[in-house]
């Protein structure tokens, strides 16, 4: 472990046990005996309080998350792109996934964070305010491009519901990949993570409904162009 090791124990034990039990099951007690230490005073010591040690697990994975996203996009844009839909949807996706036999020390981060955002949203949402968030931030900026023709009402749901899906789905993947070994029957098949993004792709760029079409607000299809709009006044 890097740094400070007894601190490194007691954050990895403590995410482990918040990702299994979540954070209201778990006892500082809890976290200091799974991470080998005798005595409670080693978590005041480095972190205060229980709070503010989750405040640290939470920025920890998204600071990596957000960094390996950036260095991504930077490669993507120099070479003049991301041209592609799917290239975005990999850049969210690839950098929160890890590779095949992830670090033991990063294998429980998306069901930490599913078990907050259920339960305590504030307190996740208030450890990241505006920071931590450029990487995500960047893909919005290329998705609106690349999808121009949806409406926007319609995509800011859209990119809600990718951002669910996709948390959901890493903290399953964890949760099985983790458990196993490394080695999963249906997770660590050669395309899985592939299929994964083909879906999230097609939840972002599907073919609108006439049922969504009729119940959107007028002037919604400014951007849709004339064969859209077209369409979209038949379903009506």
């Amino acid at each position: 472990m890097r740094g400070d090791d007894t601190k490194d124990r007691i954050k990895f034990a403590a995410r482990r046990l918040f990702a299994e039990r979540g954070i209201d099951g778990v006892s500082i007690r809890e976290i200091v005996a799974a991470a080998g230490q005798r005595n409670v005073g080693s978590l005041h010591y480095y972190f205060r309080t229980k709070e503010a040690l989750i405040r640290e697990l939470i920025v920890d994975g998204a600071r990596l998350i957000n960094d390996r996203r950036n260095v991504m996009l930077d490669v993507l844009e120099r070479r003049g792109g991301p041209q592609r839909l799917r290239e975005i949807i990999d850049v969210l996706i690839m950098p929160a996934a890890g590779p095949e036999g992830m670090p033991e020390d990063e294998e429980t981060y998306f069901r930490f964070l599913i078990m907050l955002q259920l339960n305590h949203r504030k307190l996740f949402t208030g450890a990241l305010g505006s920071q931590w968030n450029s990487g995500y931030d960047r893909c919005v900026v290329h998705i609106r491009r690349l999808l121009a023709n949806v409406p926007s009402a319609l995509l800011d749901q859209r990119l809600l519901f990718v951002t669910v899906y996709l948390s959901t789905m890493l903290a399953a993947r964890e949760s099985a990949v983790g458990g196993s070994g490394g080695r999963h029957r249906f997770w660590s098949k050669g395309y899985t993570m592939s299929n994964l993004a083909d879906t999230a792709q097609a939840l972002l760029e599907c073919e609108m409904s006439a049922e969504t079409a009729a119940a959107l607000p007028s002037g919604s299809f400014a951007k849709r162009g004339k064969v859209a709009a077209l369409k979209v006044a038949e379903a009506k």
